[in-house]
């Protein structure tokens, strides 16, 4: 359980997806992403309340063989691929809250697509937000040197021209500062953001996750490497 905040973990996951379908529910080491963040949830130590926000009904099912005090089923209207994650956020504090749950203090998401999230990144991720007064608290994980934001090039024709600024001849990673990214594992944010509006605030601190954990589902390539990177973890470990 958190030691100052209350916190409310979310694990959103629509039945919708464009760019592999019904991703939610697609197997990863034999069990949907769905049953995989919610077991990261469930084992994680500082969130105090779990729920599984989904307009589809195999998906709460899932959740329901968990534990039924988890589900919440999100309203059509916004589980659209252009609804914003705001809405589901402020659904299930409306709903828990509504009926009578104490209040919560700071909202987590625990993204289905980022399979290999381990509970202790979620419990950093908090634990990186209680210790400061900033608004947010993300995962992200080091940017590879080739896809450097000072490597990117816009093409006019088959002339290569510098995105943001030119390299100027820097080209070995020492020469060049370490850029991260969101890596869409876990979010945290306080309520006072959340209740303007924000799912993650303008002050944001970053969990800093290896490479090997940052997986993002979003096609099949994507789930076929993040397996490959799981068997080789097991591997190493065995």
């Amino acid at each position: 359980m958190s030691n100052t905040m209350r916190v409310l973990g979310i694990v959103p996951a629509r039945g919708g997806s464009k760019r592999l379908p019904r991703k939610n529910l697609a197997l990863f080491a034999g069990k949907p992403l769905v049953a995989r963040a919610i077991e990261t949830a469930l084992a994680a130590e500082r969130l105090d309340r779990v729920v599984v926000s989904s307009d589809d009904s195999e998906i709460l099912q899932i959740a329901r063989d968990y534990d039924p005090e988890i589900v919440l089923r999100r309203p059509d209207e916004i589980s659209q691929d252009r609804s914003l994650a705001i809405e589901f956020v402020h659904h299930a504090l409306g709903i828990l809250e509504g009926n009578g749950e104490p209040h919560f203090d700071a909202v987590c998401l625990i993204q289905p697509s980022s399979p290999l999230t381990r509970p202790s990144d979620v419990d950093d991720t908090i634990a990186l937000l209680e210790g400061s007064d900033v608004d947010s608290a993300v995962s992200v994980s080091k940017l590879d040197q080739e896809f450097h934001p000072l490597k990117l090039k816009l093409m006019q024709g088959d002339l290569l021209i510098p995105y943001l600024e030119e390299e100027k001849g820097r080209m070995a990673a020492h020469e060049i500062p370490t850029v991260y990214s969101r890596n869409g594992s876990v979010y945290v944010t306080r309520r006072r953001a959340i209740d303007e509006g924000k799912v993650i605030g303008d002050d944001c601190l970053g969990h800093v996750m290896p490479r090997e954990y940052s997986i993002d589902i979003n096609d099949e390539i994507d789930l076929a490497f993040a397996e490959f990177m799981l068997n080789r973890q097991s591997h190493a470990t065995a």
